[in-house]
């Protein structure tokens, strides 16, 4: 699959809906689906505001954490990001958009992971460990740090899913995916970018964890941590390749210098 799609898509046949409003973020985040010959493909927009239009880049971000965790080794969805012309309320939009396609295989079914914790888990037994006890340490663990890295403000009970085979009996946690509200998702113009402390320990949505991305690190055991791959400065190019057209330059420098310098961090949180 080509990654990003730079020439402009008719895409005006999908009908968009409401997503979930995230807390503390303003505006709607519009998503679609459709079925095509290779199975369900389900398209997602950046920060929609009906009065400004689309003034997220929100999508941009799903592409470089997808390249972020190909890179360190970690199991995920994978995103295409494309260029399209789209019809909201009747009212056409030229915007960058994100698709990708259905995890679930066949014959699986999928319920939100604070859900499925509230129906099986044990007396007192915290959502970190409930997924401990499931099996899920590996994914758990790695998606902690990632969340450091990207500054992910987002991992509600319903950004995480369980994938359920009542005919086989099996369960398993979805891969990783919905990265979008990370990073510099929250700076609205190229001035607050600049002058945003990437390194800042921000208030964070996280189902497993605490509201520190930080603090998050010390749920993992030292002899448990993740075994990644490296990144290194020769992954930069990799992250940002064919995302100019779609974000500015600066932005992306400034991204780049955000995973960049929280990677070192962590790698000073490892070896102190």
């Amino acid at each position: 699959m080509e990654q990003i799609i730079h020439e402009l898509q008719d895409m005006t046949h999908l009908s968009w809906a409401k997503a979930r409003k995230s807390s503390g973020t303003a505006g709607s985040f519009l998503k679609a689906y459709e079925e095509t010959s290779h199975g369900k493909v389900y398209y997602k927009l950046s920060n929609y505001d009906a009065w400004r239009g689309i003034i997220g880049h929100e999508c941009v971000n799903e592409i470089i954490v997808d390249r972020l965790l190909t890179i360190l080794g970690i199991d995920h969805l994978h995103y295409q990001l494309i260029h399209a012309k789209i019809l909201i309320d009747q009212k056409e939009h030229e915007t960058w958009m994100c698709a990708s396609d259905d995890f679930k295989q066949r014959g699986e079914s999928k319920i939100a992971l604070d859900a499925y914790y509230q129906a099986e888990r044990l007396p007192e037994e915290s959502p970190l460990d409930f997924c401990l006890r499931a099996g899920w340490k590996k994914t758990i663990y790695e998606m902690l740090v990632v969340d450091y890295l990207i500054l992910n403000r987002d991992r509600h009970g319903a950004n995480m899913e369980v994938l359920r085979n009542p005919k086989q009996k099996t369960v398993r946690l979805a891969p990783l995916f919905d990265h979008g509200l990370s990073l510099l998702s929250r700076c609205e113009s190229q001035a607050a970018m600049l002058h945003e402390d990437v390194m800042a320990d921000k208030p964070v949505q996280c189902f497993v964890g605490s509201r520190s991305a930080r603090d998050n690190l010390k749920l993992i055991p030292a002899d448990e941590r993740p075994q990644l791959q490296t990144l290194t400065v020769r992954d930069r190019d990799i992250l940002l390749d064919g995302l100019s057209d779609a974000l500015d330059s600066t932005w992306l420098n400034r991204i780049w210098e955000m995973i960049w310098r929280r990677w070192q961090a962590y790698e000073n949180f490892c070896n102190p």
